[in-house]
């Protein structure tokens, strides 16, 4: 019997994830299909019950439900209880299993942004939502000693601060309000910048003033194109990377959790490229966070819950 794996989001329009995910599979004879299910945060907990029958490998879970999808779970990993958000489930039986695997992507990314460096400690991340809590886990479990998050709406920001009050005591993290000269500040005083936004997804627009970024900066944008940000941050002489990487690895992760077998990696980031080229900037397991205010679509699904 065809087995299933489905993207549970809303929207889920545009998919990079089902290019990738679908080629692997068919790669090694794995009999599976990838699909998307675009359903309103009042469809999750219906959505999440169909997933305990046989037909189904697991899910990707995007915006706006990694946070709601949690206490949908019978058990969550480490890194998805740490972070408090879910991007993949698997199945144990009827039992189903919250992972984040976010947090490796982002490391990934990370590590290839910094090179052969020294680890920086001091960051800015723009952003609050399912997205943004993978990220600060994985600088703070990287070591960082200073994390300063920035959000539209403040509330969400010092939301993500409490929940790692433990995991982050041994260091500063610290929520303040999104305001440019505050930002250009602290930006001053970093060497990471992560916007985990989906501000630059449906608009040529930046989260921040282009005037604020330094040369010293490593910036790393989640979204999976050459936004606005970048190209700032690039003509200012920062290093640069988008959120490619992470995407890709974040699905190979989940890949081998579905199937217990390596991700074929190379197919996966041809696939991926192949679909951005015609097109697509929005992909799943999609990172963003609090989107831009007269953003549409993704960021206005962003802006409301992830």
């Amino acid at each position: 019997m065809t087995k299933r794996v489905v993207l549970i989001g809303h929207p889920v329009a545009h998919s990079l994830s089902g290019a990738m995910h679908q080629a692997a599979f068919d790669s090694l004879g794995i009999d599976a299909v990838y699909e998307t299910w675009d359903r309103a945060p009042i469809e999750l907990a219906d959505a999440v019950a169909e997933l305990r029958t046989d037909a189904f490998l697991g899910a990707n879970v995007t915006i706006p439900h990694k946070e709601r999808v949690v206490p949908m779970v019978d058990r969550l990993t480490e890194e998805a209880h740490a972070t408090g958000a879910v991007n993949t489930i698997t199945r144990e039986g009827k039992r189903l299993i919250g992972h984040n695997t976010d947090v490796p992507g982002f490391k990934v990314a990370l590590d290839r942004l910094v090179g052969k460096q020294k680890m920086p400690r001091q960051g800015v991340v723009l952003g609050a939502g399912g997205g943004a809590r993978a990220v600060v886990y994985g600088l703070i479990t990287d070591g960082f000693q200073r994390i300063i998050v920035f959000n539209r709406h403040l509330h969400r920001a010092e939301s993500l601060v409490k929940h790692f009050g433990r995991s982050a005591a041994h260091m500063e993290l610290r929520a303040m309000p999104w305001h440019a000269s505050i930002i250009e500040a602290e930006l001053a005083k970093a060497r990471v910048l992560v916007n985990a936004t989906s501000i630059g997804l449906t608009s040529d627009e930046s989260p921040i003033p282009a005037e604020a970024l330094n040369p010293e900066l490593l910036v790393l944008d989640l979204i999976y194109a050459r936004t606005r940000l970048l190209r700032d941050a690039a003509a200012a002489g920062c290093t640069v990377a988008d959120g490619e990487l992470m995407l890709l690895h974040q699905g190979a992760a989940a890949f081998t959790l579905w199937t217990g077998q390596p991700a074929p990696l190379e197919l996966m980031q041809e696939r991926l490229a192949e679909a951005r080229a015609s097109g697509l900037r929005s992909a799943e397991g999609e990172p963003a966070g609090d989107g831009a205010p007269d953003a549409a679509g993704e960021a206005a699904a962003a802006d409301a819950a992830d």
